[in-house]
């Protein structure tokens, strides 16, 4: 094959392809100069798969001519792949091309398979709020994709019927200002009227990857959970200690298997949202205390003598039986973060009060990230109080904590 050849070979493999694949160059080592001359003309790049493993896929941004042509000198052509540059490319697309698809335009124009683009939080809302869809996310990473029930349905179109295989959380580097990461590879996938959604969420600026979701996308494990994980993960252990001190759960349910959609960081910086988050969160602390676990250790309720000499009886609140329930049984050399614990559980609860009794209209602004984040930081570090203080109880060693739990190892962004 002459050059041409060459170059018209990688080039329609490329844009043939479903993901933009490149090019084997394992049986063209005899063609060495050829390729060497199109490399130095700017029409192709080699991927020696020194970025990422897989060579079929242009996953990041190839090195420069010279490191390629000092690389193809030493090591050949075996084990390579060609892809068509970006120059190259601008030629061959022409304007029309993926119209519809902004996305898959993109990576047709050469965009790497594993650069990502950041979208507002807002985006989100369009699946986690539609029931037919299958929304999941541990506030580093996440995935959404059309539920089965609605997959098989007749009654819903073709191009709702998608798969976002994964995107995660970045920020901005000046405030910490949080967006979501998707990768081209997999906004390529989407259809073409989802990609339009998609893109009329962009957003411009610096911003970098969670550090966790940046190192599982590479093939690490991740380094920590995220603080609502590890929230769920206390409820779950404290009631495995319930268990292990005979007593029933202390909460009615540990979330564990079945977290709230709406259990992480907001979305969309509305009052209306805040107060949402904190009458949930209420929900899993307050209401959720078992008045069983106590076994009538304590008084159930306030008695008071009215005027006229009868008994009022008002029943306890659950946050001042447990409050009761400890002053009871156990002791204290410092008592002040048994102290914070109570004063927090409190402060949750008299915040979900007025907004629970009132109409109020809706504000938008940045500050209810920032709220949002310090007040689940404090209960978090809450209901850890409580999960720490329990496991001082003889009968709770059984149970061997996670070890990430135990040394603290949680993103609270």
């Amino acid at each position: 094959m002459d050059k041409e050849e060459i170059l018209n070979e990688i080039t329609n493999k490329y844009l043939s392809s479903e993901e933009f694949n490149g090019y084997s160059l394992y049986d063209l080592d005899n063609e060495k100069e050829k390729i060497i001359e199109l490399v130095k003309d700017g029409k192709i790049d080699i991927n020696f798969g020194d970025k990422h493993p897989n060579i079929h896929i242009k996953a990041f941004e190839l090195d420069k001519k010279e490191i390629q042509i000092e690389r193809i000198n030493r090591l050949g052509l075996k084990g390579s792949c060609a892809y068509p540059t970006k120059e190259h490319l601008k030629k061959k697309v022409y304007y029309g091309k993926f119209k519809d698809k902004p996305f898959t335009r993109k990576m047709a124009l050469g965009e790497p398979a594993l650069n990502f683009a950041v979208f507002d939080l807002n985006v989100l809302e369009i699946y986690r709020n539609d029931p037919r869809y299958s929304y999941s996310t541990n506030e580093i990473a996440g995935q959404i994709v059309i539920s089965n029930e609605y997959y098989n349905s007749l009654d819903i179109k073709s191009s709702d019927k998608i798969l976002l295989n994964s995107f995660g959380f970045c920020y901005k580097k000046e405030k910490l200002n949080r967006a979501v990461a998707v990768y081209y590879t997999y906004l390529a996938d989407l259809s073409a009227e989802h990609q339009k959604i998609w893109h009329g969420k962009l957003l411009s600026g610096d911003y970098f990857l969670h550090p966790d979701y940046a190192r599982t996308s590479a093939g690490y494990w991740a380094e920590k959970e995220s603080i609502f994980t590890a929230f769920v993960e206390e409820l779950h252990t404290i009631n495995e200690f319930s268990k292990l001190m005979g007593r029933p759960i202390l909460f009615k349910k540990d979330y564990k298997r079945n977290k709230p959609r709406e259990f992480g960081f907001l979305i969309r910086p509305t009052q209306k949202e805040f107060n949402s988050f904190i009458h949930l969160l209420d929900k899993m602390i307050s209401d959720n205390i078992n008045k069983d676990f106590f076994r009538n250790e304590i008084e159930y309720d306030f008695e008071e003598e009215r005027k006229d000499g009868k008994i009022k009886v008002t029943p306890k609140a659950t946050i001042t039986l447990l409050k009761d329930w400890i002053g009871k049984k156990m002791r204290f050399p410092d008592p002040k973060p048994k102290n914070k614990m109570i004063e927090i559980f409190q402060k949750i609860r008299r915040m979900r009060q007025p907004q629970a009794h009132k109409v109020n209209d809706d504000v938008f602004d940045q500050k209810y990230f920032k709220e949002q984040r310090e007040l689940m930081t404090e209960a978090y570090n809450s209901i850890r109080t409580l999960r720490l203080m329990l496991a001082n109880h003889p009968k709770t060693k059984k149970h061997e904590v996670p070890n990430w739990l135990y040394k603290g190892e949680i993103w609270v962004f």
